[in-house]
C-alpha cells in the first residue's frame, strides 16, 4: 500500500539530490565560502577601525579569527546535508559521514579556541589551551585515519534479496533524510532567531541538536530493518551504528581532552562493528552480487 508513495518521496528525493550534489552548485557554494570569509575579515577590521555604529559594532566580533569560526562553521551545514543524502545509499556510509563531520567539529573547536585569544597573539594567553588544542587536532587526525579502514572494509550488502523489497526500504530511508533535512533546518534556524534576539545568551550548538536528532533516526532505521531481515548479525550492526551515534553525542559535550579520545574509540568501535560483521555473517546473508542500500 506504501509502496508507490514511498517511490515518489524518493524520486524527489533523488532530484533533490542530483541538485545538491551537482558540480555547478558545490563550485557555487565554494566560492560563497570563500567569499563570505574575506567579507568576514573586511567587516571585522573595520568594526576594529570602530566605523561601523555602536548598535551594530557591539553585536559584530572585533577579532579576525572569528572569519575563520564562521567559514568552518558553514562548511559544516553543507557536510550535515550531504550526510543526509548519503544515508538513503548505506547506513554504514551515513555513519562515516557522521564521522566526518565530527572530526570537522574537531578541528572547528581549534579555531574557535583562537577567535576567543587577543590580537597579536600572546603566549602567555595561549599557554593553557595549548594541550587541549593539540589533543583535539590529533584527534581529528586519528579519526580521519581510521576513516579510511571503516570505509575499505564496508561491503554495503543489502538486507534482503527481494527487489520490491530493497526498493521500499530504500524509498523509506530517503523519506527518513527529508524529513531529517527539514528538522536541521528549523534547528538552524531557531538558532539564528535565539542568537540575533539575544545574542549573548547560551544556546545549544546546531550540531549537537543534530547528533541527537540522528541518534532517533538511527533507532528508527533499527526497527524498520526488522522487517525486512530479523536476523541476529542484521540487527546488532544497526545498532551497533546507532551506538556510535550516541557515543559521538557524548563526546560533543565532552571536555576537550576527554572527547578526542571518545570520539577515537568511537570510530574504532564502529569499524569493529563492521569487521564483525563481514567475517561472521552467515554465508546465506552474502548474496552472489552486493547492491548499494543497506
Amino acid at each position: 500500500m506504501l509502496h508507490q508513495p514511498l517511490l515518489v518521496i524518493g524520486r524527489q528525493f533523488d532530484r533533490v539530490e542530483r541538485r545538491w550534489e551537482g558540480p555547478q552548485l558545490r563550485r557555487l557554494l565554494g566560492s560563497s565560502l570563500a567569499v563570505i570569509f574575506v567579507l568576514a575579515i573586511a567587516v571585522i577590521e573595520v568594526n576594529r577601525l570602530g566605523l561601523l555604529p555602536a548598535s551594530l559594532g557591539n553585536r559584530l566580533p572585533t577579532n579576525h579569527l572569528n572569519a575563520i569560526e564562521l567559514a568552518f562553521t558553514l562548511l559544516l551545514v553543507i557536510e550535515i546535508i550531504s550526510l543526509v543524502f548519503a544515508l538513503a545509499y548505506s547506513v554504514a556510509t551515513s555513519v562515516g559521514k557522521q564521522f566526518e563531520v565530527f572530526s570537522l567539529i574537531l578541528l572547528r573547536e581549534t579555531f574557535e579556541k583562537f577567535s576567543h585569544f587577543s590580537e597579536p597573539l600572546s603566549w602567555d594567553e595561549i599557554q593553557p589551551v595549548v594541550l587541549p588544542i593539540i589533543a583535539t587536532a590529533v584527534g581529528a587526525l586519528l579519526i580521519f585515519f581510521v576513516l579510511g579502514f571503516f570505509y575499505r572494509a564496508q561491503k554495503h550488502l543489502p538486507i534482503t534479496h527481494d527487489a520490491h523489497e530493497q526498493e521500499t526500504f530504500i524509498a523509506t530511508k530517503k523519506l527518513i533524510g527529508l524529513i531529517l533535512l527539514a528538522g536541521f533546518g528549523l534547528i538552524v534556524l531557531q538558532n539564528l532567531r535565539v542568537y540575533l534576539q539575544q545574542p549573548d545568551h547560551p544556546q545549544t550548538s546546531a550540531f549537537e541538536t543534530f547528533y541527537t536528532l540522528l541518534i532517533f533516526s538511527d533507532i528508527l532505521l533499527v526497527l524498520i530493518a526488522l522487517r525486512y531481515s530479523s536476523t541476529y548479525h542484521v540487527a546488532f550492526r544497526n545498532s551497533g551504528f546507532a551506538v556510535a551515534t550516541v557515543l559521538i553525542r557524548i563526546a560533543l559535550i565532552a571536555p576537550p581532552l576527554i572527547r578526542a579520545p571518545l570520539g577515537i574509540g568511537t570510530v574504532l568501535f564502529a569499524w569493529g562493528v563492521t569487521s564483525a560483521y563481514n567475517r561472521f555473517t552467515p554465508a546465506q546473508l552474502h548474496p552472489p552480487e552486493t547492491v548499494p542500500g543497506q
